[in-house]
């Protein structure tokens, strides 16, 4: 069997070719495929505004710097995510403040992050940036209401979760990253992720005012604005109004997105579809336990809100399948480690023991092969050598 990843892109002709058209039209960057994988990604989500940027991070730390985040902020997010979550915060020099997992799902716990905020007085954190982990979107109907309670922004974590949604309590589908409940929200264009553009990001909401200073900051501060300029020496003339950066994407990487969007909804039937399969062979077998699904993110006739970008499961002995199946040419992997352990963390206060229940789910998790062009044949190969090793 030939090597299996635990993700992968998949690239067709029609992306190749969108590609190689952008590369011989007159603009390479900051040309007219930005606004329009823009646009269409808005659509797709179902917000007001998008903004491209060069990676999932850079759409991280311009949310942080759109909200004002600075020295005297206080931001609450899970362990279990990249660093990149809660490292946006640090770039801003706000300080990180970690809240342990629901073991069922390893999403943030609602009801920890408001012990959290109401152990304090109100205005002593700034905001939440919850994670859609794997796919599995976070129930921001209750986040926003603690939020409201608060005075706290959300920026949603949806990197994993393009097409993903919950139910709120109205029995209407909220999809991650519609801005209807998080201020904002970003998402990952890493070849691993739903929609693959070799790297880029963006950041989605429906505040005008937010959308402004995102397209400022994603530039330099600079801005050509006729409207926004305090002078105007004429057609050349720009100014840089804030501390931004250069965070844009290029034309081509666009261009790859959009033929990518294209099949975005294709990409998410054979996800959920490979999901099913796991799920029944593993139903009831000893020693593999599936991570569930949040309840939020399942309509009344069954259907999962669940983008599976992940799927993972948690066994005793997870270093020693994740060797086996390396041996076997699966190569698993293992999501997250968790960010309030790593030495940068470690040296800003955080120690092992903190957050119990990220720590365990750690301890044993295993995210399993999951791409749309997974086979049927490769699927089943790594059921049953998860299985062996299991019974072993």
């Amino acid at each position: 069997m030939k090597p299996i990843p635990y993700g992968r892109q998949h690239i067709t002709e029609a992306d190749i070719q969108a590609v190689v058209e952008t590369l011989q039209s007159d603009f390479l960057t900051q040309g007219p495929k930005v606004a329009e994988f823009e646009q269409a990604f808005a659509r797709y989500v179902g917000a007001k505004y998008a903004v491209a940027v060069s990676n999932g991070t850079a759409a991280l730390h311009l949310c942080a710097m759109a909200l004002g985040v600075n020295e005297t902020s206080r931001v609450i997010t899970t362990p279990i995510t990249f660093v990149a979550s809660a490292n946006c915060v640090r770039y801003c020099g706000g300080t990180v403040e970690f809240a342990d997992i629901d073991p069922a799902t390893a999403l943030i716990d609602i009801a920890k992050v408001r012990q959290m905020v109401e152990s304090k007085p109100k205005g002593y954190y700034s905001g939440v940036i919850p994670v859609d982990f794997a796919g599995n979107p976070v129930n921001l109907e209750q986040l926003r209401e603690l939020a409201d309670e608060h005075g706290l922004w959300i920026v949603e974590d949806a990197a994993h979760a393009p097409g993903g949604f919950f139910v709120d309590s109205q029995g209407k589908k909220q999809f991650c990253g519609n801005g209807r409940y998080a201020d904002m929200a970003i998402f990952s264009f890493h070849p691993v992720k739903h929609i693959a553009t070799s790297e880029g990001g963006m950041i989605t909401t429906n505040d005008e005012e937010l959308y402004k200073k995102l397209l400022l900051y994603r530039t330099h501060g600079i801005t050509r604005d006729p409207e926004l300029l305090q002078e105007n020496h004429g057609g050349w003339y720009m100014e840089m109004q804030e501390l931004g950066y250069n965070y844009r994407i290029p034309d081509m990487l666009c261009a790859l997105g959009i033929t990518q969007l294209a099949r975005a909804d294709e990409g998410m039937a054979r996800r959920k579809q490979i999901a099913r399969v796991y799920d029944e062979a593993f139903a009831g077998a000893t020693g593999i336990d599936v991570l569930g699904t949040n309840p939020a993110a399942l309509t009344a006739d069954g259907e999962t809100g669940h983008a599976y970008h992940l799927y993972v499961i948690q066994v005793q002995d997870r270093k020693g399948l994740y060797d086996f199946l390396r041996e076997h040419n699966i190569f698993a992997q293992v999501h997250y480690i968790p960010a309030h352990t790593m030495p940068y963390y470690r040296g800003v206060g955080y120690k092992k023991g903190d957050f119990p229940e990220a720590e365990g789910y750690y301890e044993a998790c295993l995210s399993l092969p999951m791409y749309p062009s997974l086979t049927d044949e490769e699927q089943q190969y790594v059921i049953e050598k998860v299985k062996a090793f299991c019974k072993a």
